[in-house]
């Protein structure tokens, strides 16, 4: 089972800049999804997305973080935008 803490260190390892620019990220696992979530908030404006298991598992892991990459440049790209 992948912790939420170490799944939240490795995205932020993977976007220092997350933090850096004023966006907080948190990470919880939906039990009725199935899926983690991945929570970036800045300032009023909040994203989420949901990351499966697998994918999770997959980056933890160092064998790909593909999917999340993708999923966190955009909703990282969404913030800037608004």
């Amino acid at each position: 089972m992948i912790d939420k803490n170490e799944l939240c260190e490795k995205i932020r390892k993977l976007y220092p800049d997350i933090g850096e620019c004023g966006i907080d990220v948190n990470v919880d696992y939906d039990k009725e999804q199935q899926a983690w979530v991945v929570d970036l908030k800045k300032d009023h404006l909040e994203l989420k997305t949901f990351l499966e298991d697998g994918d999770a598992e997959s980056c933890m892991l160092d064998k790909q973080c593909v999917s999340l990459g993708i999923e966190i440049a955009q909703l990282r790209d969404n913030i800037a935008q608004l």
